[in-house]
């Protein structure tokens, strides 16, 4: 709960429906969290003619559910009539309701995991498959995998393979982390408050944090003869990844993934499978033009912020993205 509630104008106009959609969606979110405004929002929208259909609403679920629920079955009265005190029985006590001589029966303990709260529960949730599916040992079998054929293989130059595979891997992760296919429950996420692009880049800071460091760790153990460094992919990472969601709100998540994702796979493999000679010393040469020194990080790093400000610009657009 915030220092800030809503005044009584702003709940006025939610209830009469004339708010706008930006300042509405705000003002959920806060309900979430303020049992307060909550009541006052609750009693204005019942005030409204809109007021009677949602208790007519509210009358059909509660007897739904109460006709659910089947009837408490009444307890068997103690044996000879006698009935328990109201405490419960005395320590000590002969009990009424056992015959003499009979053992004493006792209820086994019961041992329950503890539960995680809700905040654990909504974290995991908001970060989406990058740590409740398979993305991250996907991530994490593609670095052990491509360490192990290195150096059991006897391949003696194999980071420029996996420099060039590196960026597309977040661009990937991000699209399979929001939408119908990542998350049964997208339809109702869509509605609420935190959908959008808050929950995008939520999902996408923990797809980078999967990511970035297995592959850069993997990329410093490979051999290599003349390629980047482990950590030059990082930039050009980041900066497809940011362009994917810019791009995301003119043309959807899955399809602007797609455009940058085999934009970088087809500017720098494309060219390496139809040059001649050694497809591992063009690869190299190729990916040192466009990762190596300070002009070509420069590059990607404007292209990054460039990116970010397109989507801060764009922001709207994810209330509305992937929503079917």
């Amino acid at each position: 709960m915030t220092g800030w509630h809503a005044s009584d104008h702003l709940v006025a106009r939610y209830a009469d429906g004339c708010l706008p959609e930006a300042d509405a969606w705000s003002l959920e979110k806060h309900l979430e969290s303020c049992g307060g405004c909550a009541l006052r929002v609750s009693r204005a929208v019942r005030a409204t003619a809109a007021g009677p259909v949602l208790d007519g609403i509210r009358e059909k679920i509660l007897a739904d559910v109460r006709g659910a629920v089947p009837a408490r079955v009444p307890e068997a009265a103690p044996v000879g009539g006698a009935v328990p005190p109201a405490h419960g029985p005395v320590p000590g006590a002969p009990d009424p309701a056992r015959p003499a001589g009979s053992p004493v029966r006792t209820r086994p303990r019961v041992y329950r995991w503890p539960s995680a709260g809700p905040g654990a529960v909504r974290l995991l949730w908001a970060l989406g498959p990058a740590v409740r599916g398979a993305w991250l040992p996907a991530v994490l079998l593609v670095a052990v995998g491509a360490v192990a054929l290195a150096h059991g293989g006897g391949i003696a130059n194999a980071r420029p393979w996996l420099l060039a595979l590196a960026p597309v891997v977040p661009v990937a992760g991000v699209a399979l982390s929001y939408g119908p296919h990542a998350d049964p429950m997208h339809e109702i996420t869509a509605a609420t408050p935190s959908a959008g692009l808050r929950l995008v880049l939520t999902r996408t800071a923990a797809v980078l944090a999967v990511s970035l460091p297995l592959l850069t760790l993997a990329g410093a153990l490979l051999p290599s003869t003349g390629a980047p460094n482990a950590a030059a992919w990082l930039l050009p990472g980041l900066a497809l990844t940011l362009a994917s969601l810019a791009l995301a709100g003119y043309v959807g998540l899955r399809t602007a993934t797609a455009v940058t994702g085999g934009g970088w796979l087809c500017a720098v493999l494309g060219p390496v499978l139809t040059a001649p000679g050694g497809l591992t010393d063009e690869l190299g040469e190729r990916l040192s033009r466009y990762l190596d020194g300070a002009p070509a990080q420069g590059g990607w790093a404007a292209a990054a912020v460039l990116c970010a400000a397109l989507l801060a610009a764009r922001r709207p657009a994810f209330h509305f993205l992937e929503k079917s």
